[in-house]
């Protein structure tokens, strides 16, 4: 198994509120999480970096190589929670943090088991040969109107809320994650990564330079390349697992 990552402002944000980690939690287990913050100037970059920190920290903590899956789970979420009460609890303080928040995407890979736990529009996909497949699924104003016929993917893409997310980590006093099990055969891949890529590189392309590109280590360069030659008006952040 190896991991690779890269975030990047953009081309028109003058700040990175992304972030993410890659944490080698023992020989055959992995912890990658991407967060992409909200809520000002300061803030959302206070809001993304503090759940990283936290939930990462929450997960070394408890983690046992003996754990059963559904310890795993609760654990993911648990280390949410402690996250979400983190930020939450800086935004009562600090009137700057007011209204702070952060998407939260993570994928806790042991062995051949690989566990995902995600809260807003920050994604992760499957990729291999035989084509791509997005395991989440956004908490979204434009992913419910999609889920109920009213925008089809395509104009999703461009809908004028399209950035408007319905559950977010800090924002409120609780949150739950949507726990995915995803099936991992060896010599395939994982992507994390926000919105501010997959608003501008579609997921054929992503599905391309994953398989197709020549050396797995620049994937996230190109993708992030890809990004910025269309623009790149958000933050982008990737995180490629090979399985």
């Amino acid at each position: 198994m190896q991991c690779w990552g890269l975030t990047d402002a953009g081309c028109v944000r003058a700040q990175n509120q992304d972030v993410f980690k890659i944490e080698q939690l023992d020989k055959n287990s992995v912890l990658c999480i991407v967060c992409d913050g909200m809520g000002g100037a300061k803030a959302g970059n206070v809001a993304s970096a503090l759940a990283v920190d936290v939930f990462v920290e929450e997960v070394r903590n408890a983690w046992n190589s003996g754990l059963e899956q559904v310890q795993i789970e609760q654990m993911l979420q648990q280390a949410l929670k402690q996250a979400n009460f983190a930020i939450f609890d800086q935004a009562k303080q600090f009137e700057e943090y007011s209204g702070m928040g952060t998407t939260l995407v993570a994928a806790l890979i042991k062995g051949e088991e690989v566990t995902v736990i995600n809260v807003g529009d920050s994604r992760t996909y499957a990729v291999s040969d035989s084509g791509i497949r997005r395991i989440t699924i956004d908490h979204s104003l434009v992913e419910v109107m999609v889920q109920r016929g009213e925008l089809t993917p395509e104009e999703a893409k461009t809908y004028p809320g399209k950035n408007y997310i319905t559950r977010a980590v800090g924002t409120e006093s609780m949150v739950e994650g949507d726990i995915y099990h995803v099936d991992s055969p060896k010599g395939s891949y994982l992507l994390l990564c926000t919105d501010g890529l997959t608003n501008t590189v579609d997921d054929q392309e992503i599905l391309f330079e994953v398989v197709h590109g020549v050396k797995k280590q620049e994937c996230c360069q190109h993708l992030l390349d890809i990004a910025k030659g269309r623009g790149a008006p958000d933050n982008v952040t990737s995180v490629l697992v090979q399985l």
